[in-house]
This record gives structure tokens, C-alpha cells and sequence, in this order.
């Protein structure tokens, strides 16, 4: 399931290229991780007489995956079919070497206290294994991803020379490498700890709903609900991007899989491949921010907030439904605009047919959900909601699996957790080189004094750092580098720690669909036959509202319903009237009035709406010393003129 790896600049190689011997490996490893995670989370005992310490399973999940690094990633972009030489044999090798050892002597380290004085074998170990997790960190995560974290862990060891407000206390090396390799504050650290406790049944669970046919059912029956609509190809790809995409947690995946169905679909009724391709992009890039699986960064920043994942869940509903609902109405806004119709009934799937056939991936959402939102046991939830999935696909005869779907299966999800695995360890050394000189408990002060107090300021430089970091790593990566230094800042501030942490995840994730990056936009532009950047601009138009609602829910709770029931329910009333004006603006149709001209007039009634949609939906916050009451009798003056204005320059085309 994730982004995270939610993208890397590293392509990693499909499950189609790797060989047979490998294929099992990866299978095996899936296997064996999978079962010493449910050991680990139900208290089963497995380990009859030997009682492992938190640190084993670290270190023993690290075993499982890291070695397959460096056989399942090409070491070169030039070696596009990742065919192993004999120093990726090497490296496997000399990590299940290292990574035995510290599983041997976890106890040592705990007792011992290594992480602080080690013996010279582990010191040894300590820069080998160091070593491995960067190349590791640049095989999956590209070069970017390895010079930030390269930079990062050595960063102890030169502290003292680093400007005044980053200057640390400096380690020397020794310290430095045992440190990383041993600490419960480095590599294994937030982000390996967040995937032992939580991550691994999400997972399994994403996987197990692709495999099982998931996807297919949910664009099916998003056709037959709304196929028949205006413009109902695209509202289509909206809501299937957006199931889809929260079990892969993928934002590219996702726009190969749903748009190679949906793309094409839409340019059938009329849509232009370029907005087409933005349609795509967009819904694609907001499904990994769709709860109740958010990819493997919220589960990371669950573990940085001490709070229950499930307080991460309901604090992303309202953000994550604005956002599709912003790109539903200018959906619909622009096929009335330009006449688009729907699909004829008739080539459409029977939405009884379709339900019958794949109900039960809709009760193991339920499940899920109730067992998140009810009993509050996310580390175990997926776990029972898989099973009841596989349980019951075993009686489908359409989508029964035999022993080679088992292992696709095995193998899809052995992949995931190496990625991942490599991904979040060698992030680790991130949060590990900050922790070591003391400068994860000084650089939130420093970055006020930086900003002079301002925390206006300091939000907008995070937004700007957000979205550079995250055209180039792994959102996960651009988050923790984030959630260690900026976070403490903004928090110190006054503003709401859940929605400072969103902030920076939603941040994070605009360069999918903003240039020079893009990456969604692009790869949704191949398939629709568009030029890239044209793609893009569509796709930015389009996201407009993931652009403004970070800065509302970062400032105002009730936009994470962290507010009382009141506050929320009159938020989203106005955050919805708001979010509408806005899209009407964009796409130039106002609901129940009609089109916008496109000329000096309709530029005029264009901008009225936007302003008067941000000034209904703008935040209550005591820091903006704002009315909200005078905010939104603006807003409505506003979209009234505009109506008015419309009605009187032409003859009304009503919805």
C-alpha cells in the first residue's frame, strides 16, 4: 500500500521482471515478516522460552527486507531490467551478516548499553550497517533522498563547524555510527517503529484488496452509480482514484492502474486529453490523503504525535472530502459549461450485478473502520479485516484464488515491505543525526528566531520547504525531516499540533501535480496521448483547493474536528458553500445561475466568486483577528453580486 513508498525518484522493478529464484525470496520474506509481526502485535508466543525484546523485532524485520534490497533495485538507471551483478550479492550478503549480528547481541545492546560504548565488532557492525542503509537509501530513493540523509547522518561529526543557529554538539565518528546503529532515536527510531507497530497490517491489507480484484469493483461500481451523469466518466476517475489510491497508497500506481479505465473513458464524452490527464493526476494525488488508509506517512506521524492513529483518521476526513469535493463540482461546473453528457445507460454495468459480486469488499471497509473508529485497535484492525477478506474471496468463484495468485500475492507484498523497510530505516538516520547533537530539542527556537517570531511567516517558508523537499524524496522522507525540525516550531506558535502535521503532509505531496515535477501529471499525460505541462496546469487547476486548505485547517481545529460538534458542523456548511464559489469561479459555471462568459465581465464575476468562496470558508482563528461573522457576510455579498452580474449581462442558462 504506500507511498511509501508513497514515490521514489528511483523506479523500482516490477514484480514481473524479477526471476524465479527471487520471487520466492521476496514470497518467503513476506512470510516470515508477516508472522513475526502478528507474534508480535497479538503476544502469541511463537518464541517458546526466549523472550524478545522490542529491538529484536526492529532488527529482525530489518533481516527480512534489507538483504532484498539490493537485489530487487537495479544499483543504475542504465540497468533497466535490474539484472543482479555480483556486488548486489555482495551487499545482500554482508547485510543478513550484520543484520544477524545486532539480532544476536540485541540483548547486549539493551543491557549493555552499546548504543553509548560499543565493543569493536559492533562498532565495526555499526559503520556497516550505516553504509548499507544509504545505499539502500539511494537505490530506492534516488540520489536527492541519499544526499539529504547523507547529510544528515554525518552531521554530528562536523556540528560544531555548522552556522550559529544549526551548530550542534559534535560526536566523532565512533559515537556517531553506534549511535545510528543502536539508539532507539535513530534507525530504529520513529519511523521503524511505526512500521512494526502499525504499518505492517495496513499493508497486507492493501495488497490483499488489489489482488483480490478491489480496484476493478470499486470502478465498476463507481460507473454504474455515476457513469449515466454529466460529465460522469470523470466523476468516475474522481471516486475510483480515490478508493484506489488509499489501498495502494501509490499516487503513481494509481494513475496507471485507474487511469488506463478512466482516461480514455473521458475523452470518449468529450473531455480534452489534457484535462482528462488533470483529472486523473489530481484525484490520484488527494486518494493517498483519503483516510482510512493515508499511506505509510500517517502511521509515522501518528508515532511522532503519541496519539492513536485513528485521531490522525477523523482529523484528515473533512480536508481530504473538501478536497474531493472541490474537484466533483468543477467536474461538474465544467461539463455543463461545455455540454458534456454521460455514458448511455445501457453500456453500463448493472449496479445490482456489480454489488452482488463484490459486496464484501465493502463489509471489510466496514470492518475496518469499526474496528479504527469503535474499538480503537488500528495495530491489529487490518489484520482482521484481511482475513475476513480472504476468507470470503475463497467463495467467489470469479476471483478464488489458487496457489499462483497466493503467491503473486506473497511476492506484491515481500516488494512493498522492502521498499518501505529501506525507505523509513535510512530516514531514521535523519531524526538520529538531530537527536545525537541536540538540535531536535533547539531548532524549533531557532527557526522562530529565524522567522522573528513570526508564525505567519514560518508557515509559509514550512509550505515552501514542504513542497521543495517533496519534489525530490519520498514524501515520508520530506515529512520526518519536517516533523524533527519545523513541527516544534509551528506548534510553539499556537497552532494545533495534528493540523501542523497535516500541513506539512499535504505540503508534501503538491508536487505531483505542480511543475517542474509533476510526476503524476506526466505519467497521466502518456496515457492520455497530452502534453505534459499542459497536463499539469490542468491538474494544478484542478488541485486548487489542496493548495488553500492546509493554511485553513492548519489555523482554524474545526477543520480537523478538533473543535466541538457546533464549531465542526458550522465549518463545514461554510467550508462547503466556500469550496464551491471557488470551483464555480475556476471552471466559470455557477450552479443554478449558468455560464460565465469569457470575457472582461466574466473575468470580473470570476474573481468576485473565488474571493467571496475564501472569504465564507476562511478560518475562525483567533490569530487572524477576523469576525468570522464579518468574513462570511463579505463572502456572501461577494457571490451575490457575482450572481447578479451574471443574470443581468445575458440570459440565464439554468443548471
Amino acid at each position: 500500500m504506500s507511498q511509501d513508498p508513497q514515490e521514489t525518484t528511483a523506479q523500482p522493478v516490477g514484480t514481473g521482471n524479477i526471476s524465479g529464484r527471487l520471487r520466492w525470496m521476496l514470497a518467503i520474506s513476506a512470510l516470515l515478516l508477516s508472522a513475526t509481526s502478528i507474534n508480535h502485535l497479538f503476544n502469541l508466543g511463537f518464541f517458546i522460552d526466549v523472550r524478545l525484546l522490542e529491538i529484536h523485532y526492529l532488527y529482525v524485520m530489518l533481516l527480512l527486507t534489507l538483504p532484498l534490497v539490493y537485489l530487487v533495485f537495479p544499483c543504475s538507471k542504465t540497468n533497466p531490467q535490474g539484472a543482479t551483478r555480483w556486488w548486489d550479492y555482495f551487499l545482500a550478503i554482508l547485510a543478513v551478516s550484520t543484520c544477524a549480528f545486532f539480532v544476536y547481541y540485541g540483548r547486549s545492546v539493551v543491557n549493555k548499553g552499546w548504543d553509548f560504548s560499543a565493543p569493536t565488532h559492533a562498532i565495526i557492525a555499526s559503520f556497516t550497517f550505516w553504509f548499507l542503509l544509504l545505499v539502500a537509501a539511494r537505490r530506492t530513493g534516488g540520489w536527492m533522498l541519499f544526499g539529504v540523509i547523507l547529510m544528515f547522518s554525518i552531521y554530528p561529526m562536523i556540528a560544531n563547524y555548522a552556522p550559529g543557529p544549526i551548530q550542534g554538539f559534535q560526536r566523532p565518528p565512533i559515537e556517531t555510527a553506534i549511535f545510528h546503529a543502536m539508539s532507539g532515536e535513530s534507525v530504529l527510531g520513529i519511523p521503524m517503529r511505526s512500521f512494526v507497530n502499525l504499518v505492517v497490517g495496513f499493508m497486507i491489507f492493501g495488497v490483499a484488496m488489489q489482488h483480490t480484484g478491489a480496484g476493478p469493483f470499486f470502478i465498476d461500481i463507481a460507473f454504474a452509480g455515476l457513469g449515466h451523469v454529466r460529465g460522469g466518466p470523470a466523476k468516475v476517475g474522481v471516486l475510483t482514484s480515490g478508493l484506489t489510491g488509499s489501498m495502494s497508497g501509490s499516487v503513481i500506481t494509481n494513475v496507471l492502474t485507474t487511469g488506463s479505465i478512466t482516461i480514455p473513458a473521458m475523452k470518449r464524452v468529450g473531455f480534452r486529453p489534457s484535462y482528462a490527464a488533470g483529472i486523473e493526476a489530481a484525484a490520484s494525488t488527494g486518494a493517498v490523503l483519503m483516510p482510512p488508509i493515508m499511506g505509510a506517512t500517517a502511521f509515522v506521524m501518528a508515532t511522532f504525535l503519541l496519539t492513536d492513529y485513528t485521531n490522525i483518521v477523523v482529523a484528515a476526513v473533512l480536508p481530504s472530502l473538501l478536497y474531493f469535493f472541490g474537484l466533483f463540482a468543477q467536474i461538474d461546473a465544467y461539463s455543463a459549461r461545455n455540454g458534456l453528457k454521460g455514458v448511455p445507460r445501457a453500456d453500463l454495468p448493472k449496479f445490482g450485478r456489480v454489488l452482488a459480486e463484490g459486496w464484501y469488499f465493502i463489509a471489510v471497509f466496514a470492518l475496518l473502520i469499526w474496528m479504527l473508529l469503535f474499538l480503537k485497535r488500528e495495530a491489529i484492525a487490518p489484520f482482521y479485516a484481511t482475513a475476513l477478506l480472504l476468507v470470503i474471496n475463497q467463495f467467489s468463484p470469479k476471483s478464488r484464488w489458487g496457489w499462483q495468485e497466493l503467491v503473486n500475492f506473497m511476492v506484491a507484498t515481500g516488494r512493498l515491505f522492502v521498499e518501505l523497510v529501506a525507505i523509513l530505516a535510512a530516514v531514521g538516520l535523519i531524526v538520529g543525526g538531530l537527536a545525537v547533537t541536540g538540535m531536535s530539542g533547539t531548532i524549533s527556537n531557532d527557526l522562530l528566531f529565524i522567522a522573528g517570531g513570526n508564525t505567519f511567516l514560518l508557515l509559509l517558508l514550512g509550505a515552501l520547504t514542504s513542497f521543495i523537499l517533496g519534489m525530490g524524496m519520498t514524501v515520508t522522507a520530506a515529512y520526518v525531516i519536517l516533523a524533527v525540525s519545523l513541527a516544534p516550531a509551528l506548534i510553539a506558535g499556537g497552532l494545533d499540533p495534528i493540523g501542523v502535521h497535516l500541513f506539512i503532509l499535504y505540503w508534501s505531496m503538491l508536487s505531483y501535480i505542480t511543475p517542474p515535477v509533476a510526476l503524476a501529471a506526466f505519467a497521466a499525460a502518456a496515457i492520455a496521448q497530452a502534453r505534459p505541462f499542459a497536463a499539469a496546469f490542468q491538474a494544478m487547476k484542478l488541485g486548487t483547493i489542496i493548495y488553500v486548505i492546509p493554511f485553513f485547517f492548519v489555523l482554524d481545529p474545526a477543520y480537523t474536528l478538533q473543535a466541538g460538534l457546533l464549531d465542526s458542523l458550522l465549518t463545514i456548511l461554510r467550508a462547503g458553500l466556500g469550496v464551491l464559489l471557488i470551483c464555480a469561479g475556476l471552471q466559470g459555471y455557477l450552479l443554478g445561475v449558468g455560464r460565465i462568459e469569457s470575457n472582461t465581465v466574466g473575468a470580473f464575476v470570476r474573481a468576485l466568486l473565488g474571493l467571496g468562496g475564501l472569504a465564507i470558508a476562511w478560518p475562525a482563528s483567533a490569530m487572524m483577528s477576523v469576525p468570522i461573522l464579518g468574513t462570511i457576510s463579505v463572502g456572501v455579498g461577494l457571490a451575490a453580486l457575482a450572481a447578479v452580474i451574471i443574470y443581468f449581462s445575458r440570459d440565464r442558462k439554468t443548471a
